[in-house]
């Protein structure tokens, strides 16, 4: 049986040979190396499955498929020569096929959109479906996501009113492999008897809650900052929950925020912020399962 230890150090990224898998692949070699694991490359081919058998074995692949695993690997091979790098095909369709592949993985990366997305939109179904879906962690990265030069900043959204104690391990953890600072962001919305009141709110009132915001979140902090004592940690309130994430995100190097579980799988399974923040952070952006 797999030791935990190397289920939680390996990372899966999706590709299909479109340039927002190859970012993804390139952002989840990084990401295995600090982790001191393994990378495995999964393209889902749903053409060949049996309904018995889980992945194909490399012979029965057609060629485009052998060759879109054969490059990328070649192509992390030869940045990262020390990686381990595995290759397999899912014999399934993408989100079901990259969902069960991740359950053996501690990371899930993937690219914001694949071949078969349109090209104005900035998130594609698939990602959109398996963030929302995956038993582990998944980062979706952009072509263009890559952080700005000398920026070492890991921003995690926080509830200040029911913080979630997997989403702040995952965002903690992160900053420790990277070595960066975190920035904790907790957007704040106004109680809705300010909307009904109309007009203008005194600014009096505003401090007043920000002020209760604030002490909330360094609350929800104390618990990891004394768990990760060396992560230099800067606390934000701000208003408006998926803006203040948003905003933040420009020049970070990874966005962290969470998805609460469903017990039922029907619905929609990314909350307003969650889906939000995928269409418009200017980082990678992390879904972290919680609940």
């Amino acid at each position: 049986m797999t030791e935990r230890s190397e289920l939680t150090s390996t990372v899966l990224a999706g590709v299909d040979g479109s340039p927002q898998s190859a970012a993804a692949a390139h952002w989840a070699a990084e990401e295995a190396v600090r982790r001191g694991g393994t990378l495995r490359l999964v393209h889902a081919w749903p053409w060949l499955t049996d309904g018995v058998s889980t992945f194909a074995e490399p012979d029965d692949l057609p060629d485009a498929v052998q060759r879109t695993l054969a490059e990328a690997s070649e192509d992390i091979r030869g940045r990262h020569p020390e990686l381990d790098v595995r290759t397999d095909a899912v014999l399934d369709a993408p989100v079901d096929g990259l969902v069960a592949a991740a359950a053996d993985a501690g990371l899930l990366v993937l690219g914001s959109r694949g071949r078969g997305g349109f090209t104005g939109l900035l998130l594609g179904s698939v990602s959109r479906s398996v963030a929302g879906r995956s038993a582990v962690p998944v980062v979706v990265v952009r072509d263009t996501g890559e952080s700005a030069p000398g920026t070492a900043e890991v921003v995690v959204g926080v509830d200040a009113h029911d913080p979630e104690e997997e989403v702040l391990d995952f965002a903690f953890h992160e900053a420790v492999l990277r070595g960066a600072r975190l920035r904790a962001v907790h957007g704040w919305e106004l109680p809705p008897l300010f909307g009904y009141a109309g007009g203008a709110v005194p600014a009096g009132e505003i401090g007043q809650l920000e002020a209760l915001e604030t002490k909330l979140l360094s609350l929800a902090l104390a618990g990891p900052r004394e768990q990760y004592p060396g992560v230099d940690v800067v606390e934000e309130v701000r208003l408006g929950e998926a803006r203040a994430l948003v905003e933040a995100s420009a020049g970070a190097s990874l966005v962290v925020i969470g998805r609460r579980r469903r017990p039922i799988d029907v619905g929609p399974r990314l909350g307003r912020v969650a889906h939000a923040v995928l269409h418009h952070a200017e980082a990678p952006v992390a879904v972290v399962p919680h609940g």
